[in-house]
């Protein structure tokens, strides 16, 4: 067993370790921007203007009139506070999921301060989605997300393999005749391992949080959490009954892709007006948070909803559904009634995007993110070190091998586990038949 998890966790190094150097890489990037982008787009985000703060319908009214006659708004976002600007979010052709155009309007003075494309719940602009984009799929669309769930997939396998095998042995002590490259080898393995034990819990967690973002184990996650009831609720927007919805942790990479010469479904007027008596009527329900999206119902017998997106510690993302035409308020969802599970998915996503506790979250996962690159730098040290220096295959050195020596009972319970995790995660079944091809043809050769 021990040779087999020795095997195991070299070919994770080997193939998947790219992949998951890339993914750390481009995650540390991305959670050490939001400072440069409120630099970069200070003349959209904020504001020095000073006096009253005119009435959200005014700011909308000034929005609309920019965007021209027609244009579809999909979210508003009042100004946090008043030296910052309110976020108009519009629908328009050519967006790419969860994108939206933004109109960025003074509170004071009405004056247009910036028109960009954002992206997401969370609401980060050019800079920021484009490293999203890279950290997700490698800019290469749905198909470049199979990168992102390779290294998600193996890396939880990798980390507890590490840690099974530095308990199971520990290097010899080397004597004063050691060579040199011995020394080099014990050297980098102890970083390695030393810098795996500290960030253990971190990999788990990556792996797990990073999994539900992905495709097919996302999926496969998502119905798991509906069969035991573990969904996050949302607030119901039908105007005549209903029942409370489920929301998706992960909105953010989620959404319609609007395609040249698409045309938007007919939506209800939206009145500027509205804005105010909506956002009113969820204050008075106890929406409190100073970061809140407006968003206008798709058809008439839906209610609009005002959610609060203030995602820091503590936590405020309550949401509250209200009628468009009386501003009665048909339901409020609160974070507080969450289920356990729903609230650890939130603050799992949350903490994993950088936001939940702000800078130390952001320098935790830049630490973590570069760590992680060390590590896998290091490991391929060790196997540069070690590698024979004349090509020579044994078979003992191959999965195949280390698996056929076990007895019956583990090495069908090896089969079992490998084909449960298989159906979980597929593209970590995918990977792991390429694994066994490539290994039994070193094996069929040296034999």
């Amino acid at each position: 067993m021990l040779a087999l998890l020795k095997r195991l966790h070299f070919a994770i190094g080997l193939f998947v370790g790219p992949f998951i150097f890339v993914a750390a890489l481009t995650g540390t990037l991305y959670v050490l921007t939001p400072q440069l982008e409120n630099a970069l787009y200070a003349q959209q985000l904020f504001t020095d203007a000073t006096g009253p703060v005119q009435p959200l319908s005014r700011q909308v009214a000034a929005a609309q009139a920019a965007a021209g006659q027609g244009a579809r708004i999909i979210a508003v976002r009042p100004a946090p506070s008043p030296t910052e600007t309110t976020r108009v979010m519009f629908a328009a052709a050519g967006q790419g999921p969860s994108e939206s155009r933004a109109l960025f309007v003074d509170p004071h003075t009405l004056a247009l301060r910036g028109d960009l494309t954002v992206y997401g719940t969370s609401g980060v602009l050019p800079l920021r989605t484009t490293l999203d984009y890279l950290h997700r799929s490698l800019l290469l669309g749905e198909p470049g997300r199979i990168y992102s769930e390779l290294a998600a997939s193996w890396l939880w396998v990798a980390a507890l393999g590490g840690l099974a095998l530095w308990l199971a042995q520990r290097p010899p002590r080397l004597t004063r005749h050691a060579t040199g490259t011995a020394r080099q080898q014990q050297r980098t393995r102890r970083r390695h391992t030393l810098t795996g034990l500290t960030l253990l819990l971190g990999l788990l967690f990556f792996s797990a949080t990073g999994l539900t973002w992905s495709n097919w184990a996302g999926g496969n996650i998502d119905r798991m959490r509906s069969a035991l009831g573990w969904m996050t609720p949302a607030v119901s927007t039908a105007l005549h009954g209903g029942h409370t919805e489920m929301a998706d942790p992960h909105a953010e990479h989620h959404g319609m892709m609007m395609m040249p010469g698409m045309v938007m479904p007919p939506a209800p007027a939206q009145a500027a007006a509205t804005f105010d008596g909506v956002l009113a009527a969820a204050r008075q329900a106890g929406i409190t948070a100073d970061r809140l999206e407006i968003r206008p119902a798709k058809t008439h017998t839906q209610a609009w909803t005002v959610n609060e997106i203030d995602r820091r510690w503590p936590t405020q993302v309550d949401s509250a559904a209200v009628d468009p035409h009386g501003y009665r308020v048909v339901d409020v969802v609160r974070f507080a009634d969450f289920p356990l599970v729903a609230k650890l998915t939130r603050w799992g996503v949350d903490a994993h995007m950088g936001v939940l506790f702000g800078l130390p979250n952001q320098l935790l996962l830049a630490a973590f993110g570069l760590g992680l690159c060390l590590m896998i730098l290091w490991g391929y040290r060790m196997w540069w070190l070690r590698r024979p220096s004349a090509p020579a295959q044994h078979p003992a050195q191959t999965l195949s091998a280390a698996w056929a020596a076990l007895p019956l009972l583990p090495r069908l319970l090896v089969l079992l586990v490998a084909a449960g995790l298989a159906l979980a995660l597929p593209v970590m079944g995918v990977s792991l038949l390429l694994f066994l091809l490539v290994d039994l043809l070193r094996w069929r050769r040296a034999a």
